[in-house]
Formats: structure tokens, C-alpha cells, sequence
């Protein structure tokens, strides 16, 4: 094996533990901790060492094992280096580890025959280190938020930049927040309300959506060309454009502050982005399918509810995703045509508990991961389905 190789690798890869690992032991000063007592030394040598013994570690054992036990051994040591650090400390040392450790066994003996180029090596964990960078830019409001929801209104105000969790308090103390938003705030009702509304839009646009894309993708009538090439061309107006005349024209017809309102807005918006996706997906089928059902006596019905739905069955699992999420997180419209708090869809309950100065923020945060939660459990359980519904159809054939 090439030593310049070795070296090169070893140089550059603790360069990048080094930095992330000084970015989180920077930013857990904010709890309290001194920062003289971090050994940046040791963090630099420390990625010397694992880089190299990675190398050379038995291709034998299973790359989960190795990579579990260079972390756990790299936390230990650090462990007994600065044992006065809190648990959470050494949590988020040992997850930054697994993927730095992870990334160093995507190169073997092999890599190292030959001369190694520096470049690909920077830019590879360049990218590693962009990943866990902006992925924790992005994850900490929503640990923010999920960490504010567990503490009293005295905890906030004695240090507000404590972090951390007392996760041994009683469990009525420590879901208290939650148990406020339900009992005095209505939050169940919140709830009730904008279930219903996100699964009638999706229904109703499903509904609407799937024989019209069809017909667009397969149907010959005057005008295709012009509907199937402008069928977006709401989504170039802003929203804040069509709320007034909506706003005007739903108060004079008495559909203002209603959640049947809500579901005609959120179906006129999300279905014209339904369509463009299913039909996409609609003409990927072949023609002949629908042909030999055409021949065994199905009519245009038949030939949608029996070959095409079980076929699309991807690509509408995606799009009623798609509308799910939209019409939960929708609050432009809600909170213009929405006044009564009994109608009230959780995201305007949010606004509504904000505009009160003397809501505490703990309740704020809860109710805030109350919208968050069954939106996230539901993309990422249909996430796949997502995917490869997006995707579909981009190909024909």
C-alpha cells in the first residue's frame, strides 16, 4: 500500500472529525460547559488514529460492528478525558461518529495500492461534513420545539438555553404542556378539524383528479393540447392574490368560516398539481392493456376502475401524500376565511393561541408539535410511495 496514500486519507479525514466535533463541543457551551476544558488535541489525534486503524481493521468482521465499535471506543475514551460533561454530550459525540467512522469504510486496502487524489478525498468528506452540517441547521428548531414542550414555565425563565430534558420528573410534570393544549385549549377539536378537512381534500381531488388525468393523457378532445400544457397555470399567482376576491365571493355566498369552505379552496389548489402528476403517470402504461380490456367488454369505467387505479396504485398514493401535507400546513387561507374558534384547523389554532401575549411558550411549542408529529410519521411511513410516484412516469415505456 501507497504510505502518501495513507497519509493523505488520515490528514484530511481527522481535519473534518476534527471540525465537526469542535463545532459541537462550541455549541454545548451554551449549556454551561467551560470550553477550556475541551482537548482539541486529543479530538485531532484522535481522528489520526481511527483513520488509520480503520484501514487496516479485519474486512472479516461486519462494517456495523466495526463502525459501533470505533465510535463506542472513541466516546469512552472521551468519556474518561471530560467525565464532568452531561449524558447528552456523549449522545450527540457518538452519533457524529457513526456517520464519520461510517464514511471512513467506504475505502479499503484496494483504495490505498495506489496514489490516492487529495481532491476526491477532500470533496467526499466535504460532502460528508455539508450533510451533518445543514442537516443539524435544520433538525434543531424541531428539537427546540420538542425540548421547550417538556418544561415548566420556571425552568424557561431561570435559563433559557438549557437544552436538556429531566426525562426522571413525573410523567404528569413532564407531559403537562400537552395535557394543557388538549383540556383548556381544545386542541382535540383542532385536530377533528383539520383531519377532516386534509382527508376530504384528498378524497374530493382523488375524486376529481384521477379521470380527469386520465382523460387528459388518453382521450382525444379539442383543447387537449392547451388544458395538458396550462393545467399549472394557477400556481403562477400567489396566494395572497386570489384570498381577497375568494375572501369576497365566499362571504357573499355564506361559505366563509366553515370547513366545507376550506375543502372547496384546498381541493381548487392542490387539484390541478394532482392531474399534472397522474397524468404523467397514465400515459407511462402501456395502451395495450387498456386495448385487451376494451376487447373483453369493459367500458372507459371499467377500464380506469379495473387496470388503471390497481396500476397507478404509486403515483395516487403519492399525490393524496402530497395533498395530505398541503392541506394540513395550510394557514394562509385558514386564517382569512376561519373566525369562529370551534372551526378552527390546528395550524390557525397555533395563530390564534400566538396573538395572546400571555399564552406561555411551552404551550406554544407543544401545540406546535402536535401539528408537526402526524405529518411526519405519515411522510415518512408513505415516503417511499412518494418517491416513486414522482418519479413514474418521467420515463415512458
Amino acid at each position: 500500500m501507497r504510505v502518501k496514500s495513507i497519509i493523505t486519507f488520515s490528514l484530511i479525514s481527522s481535519f473534518f472529525l476534527f471540525s465537526l466535533i469542535s463545532i459541537w463541543k462550541i455549541l454545548s457551551t451554551l449549556q454551561g460547559i467551560e470550553l477550556k476544558t475541551l482537548n482539541f488535541n486529543f479530538y485531532f489525534l484522535s481522528g489520526i488514529i481511527i483513520s488509520i486503524i480503520s484501514i487496516f481493521l479485519s474486512e472479516k468482521l461486519k462494517k456495523l460492528f466495526k463502525v459501533i465499535l470505533l465510535a463506542s471506543v472513541f466516546v469512552l475514551v472521551d468519556y474518561f478525558i471530560n467525565s464532568s460533561l452531561p449524558i447528552w454530550h456523549y449522545i450527540g459525540t457518538f452519533l457524529i461518529l457513526l456517520f464519520f467512522v461510517n464514511k471512513l469504510f467506504n475505502y479499503n486496502k484496494k483504495h490505498f495500492s495506489y496514489d490516492f487524489s487529495a481532491q476526491i478525498i477532500f470533496f467526499d468528506f466535504l460532502t460528508l461534513f455539508g450533510i451533518i452540517f445543514f442537516s443539524f441547521v435544520i433538525l434543531f428548531p424541531f428539537y427546540l420545539m420538542l425540548v421547550t414542550s417538556f418544561k415548566t414555565q420556571a425552568l424557561l425563565l431561570i435559563n433559557p438555553l438549557d437544552f436538556s430534558v429531566d426525562l426522571t420528573q413525573d410523567i404528569k410534570i413532564l407531559f403537562k404542556s400537552y395535557i394543557v393544549v388538549f383540556t383548556e385549549y381544545n386542541f382535540g377539536k383542532y385536530m377533528l378539524n383539520s383531519s377532516i378537512v386534509s382527508v376530504g381534500t384528498v378524497i374530493i381531488t382523488l375524486l376529481l383528479g384521477i379521470p380527469a388525468a386520465y382523460a387528459v393523457a388518453r382521450l382525444n378532445f379539442f383543447g387537449k393540447h392547451f388544458l395538458s400544457t396550462s393545467i399549472l397555470i394557477i400556481y403562477m399567482f400567489p396566494a395572497i392574490v386570489l384570498v381577497i376576491p375568494l375572501y369576497t365571493v365566499f362571504s357573499q355566498l355564506g361559505l366563509r368560516n366553515s370547513v366545507f369552505g376550506l375543502l372547496i379552496i384546498y381541493t381548487a389548489t392542490t387539484l390541478p398539481v394532482a392531474i399534472y402528476m397522474l397524468q404523467g403517470y397514465f400515459k407511462s402504461i402501456p395502451k395495450e392493456l387498456e386495448e385487451a380490456g376494451i376487447m373483453d367488454g369493459q367500458n372507459w369505467f371499467g377500464i380506469i376502475v379495473k387496470i388503471i387505479l390497481p396500476l397507478s396504485l404509486p403515483a395516487i398514493a403519492s399525490v393524496a401524500l402530497y395533498v395530505f401535507m398541503i392541506a394540513w400546513n395550510e394557514f394562509l387561507f385558514s386564517l382569512m376565511f376561519l373566525d369562529s374558534p370551534s372551526s378552527f384547523t390546528l395550524s390557525r389554532a397555533i395563530q390564534f393561541l400566538n396573538v395572546g401575549a400571555e399564552t406561555p411558550r411551552q404551550y406554544l411549542m407543544a401545540g406546535s408539535v402536535v401539528v408537526t408529529l402526524p405529518i411526519l410519521f405519515i411522510f415518512v411511513y408513505f415516503e417511499k410511495y412518494l418517491v416513486s410516484g414522482l418519479t413514474s412516469g418521467s420515463v415512458k415505456g
